[in-house]
């Protein structure tokens, strides 16, 4: 089942609010042409707004509602996390990245956004990581 949307990471949400422009303005593009995301993407993206940005509640579900109208939220599974923890052994990741790329894979994507990982790094024959910062 291979998906022509990328996967977005919780920093490409996270750089919607950035006052770096050029890193904001990229992350809105890549967030408006659509993508696939999980419920711990916007979990992290609600912890990080609330504790390090000082958001409202009120403004992180004004933010996210805005993203679930153009990307797809894919929920976790205790597959997911199984996945997750043999990425995590395999590749070395962190187990939060490690279920993201567990989440990407499962949903069937072949590139995943994110500036966490090592750009170009192929994950099963299938996914590939993408910074789509690199040349901000």
């Amino acid at each position: 089942m291979k998906n022509d949307k990328p996967f977005l990471d919780t920093n490409v949400l996270l750089y919607l609010l950035s006052e770096d422009n050029a890193k904001a303005d990229r992350a809105e593009a890549i967030i408006a042409a659509g993508g696939i995301i999980s419920v711990q993407v916007l979990n992290e993206f609600a912890s990080v707004a609330f504790r390090k940005l000082g958001m409202s509640y009120a403004e992180i579900r004004d933010v996210l509602a805005t993203v679930r109208t153009v990307c797809q939220a894919q929920a976790l599974t205790a597959d997911t996390h199984e996945r997750g923890l043999d990425i995590a052994e395999r590749f070395g990741f962190s187990l939060y990245d490690s279920m993201i790329v567990s989440s990407a894979v499962e949903s069937g994507c072949t590139v995943l956004y994110s500036e966490d990982m090592q750009h170009g790094q192929e994950i099963d024959g299938q996914l590939v990581v993408a910074n789509p910062f690199l040349d901000n």
